[in-house]
């Protein structure tokens, strides 16, 4: 098995500690695993994605020509990376704010309030209530897993986040 996921958003919306998690996460199971991140100049605000690869096997390269997942927060994500997904390919987007509409019949579509259900909770993290939705409806990894990296990297990064970081993928978890 080897997955390939492009998760895009603004500057300032945690695309690239999502990646983050998941790439602790996949380590943590044991997988082989690469991120790449990019972003513009502007500190928020500005274009931020990254491209994550988990493979049971060594990873040949860590370029993703066509993605077997998009994760996409605003219109400016799905706009430019829609292109990107293979046939067959599942796409989550943040329907809060993307009003663009899917415009390939060859790709699964879960435009989803994730915006909103992050607002529903103290504190709400749409990154990580995104992640939560993106563990619980592709099985990619264990959610045990994506606990156990979200709270390596929090520790490390900011321990005051955690519980908040928790309550999120909680929610986006449990989201239908």
């Amino acid at each position: 098995m080897e997955k390939s996921i492009i998760i895009a958003g603004y500057g300032g919306q945690g695309v690239l500690f999502f990646g983050t998690i998941l790439a602790q996460a996949a380590m943590t199971e044991g997988k082989f695993t690469t991120w790449i991140p990019s972003y513009g100049a502007e500190m928020r605000g500005g274009h931020a994605n990254c491209s994550v690869k988990i493979s049971d096997n060594e990873i040949a390269s860590p370029i993703i020509d066509y993605a077997d997942y998009g994760i996409f927060l605003n219109d400016k994500a799905m706009e430019k990376f829609e292109k990107s997904m293979a046939p067959n390919a599942l796409v989550i987007g943040n329907s809060s704010i993307i009003e663009k509409h899917p415009s390939r019949a060859d790709v699964n579509y879960l435009m989803t309030k994730l915006g909103d259900a992050a607002s529903e909770i103290e504190g709400g993290l749409l990154n990580i209530v995104t992640l939560g939705y993106f563990i619980k409806k592709t099985n990619i990894l264990k959610k045990e897993s994506a606990l156990s990296a979200l709270e390596f990297v929090s520790k490390k990064k900011n321990p005051a986040f955690l519980k908040r970081n928790i309550d999120s993928f909680e929610k986006g978890y449990n989201l239908k």
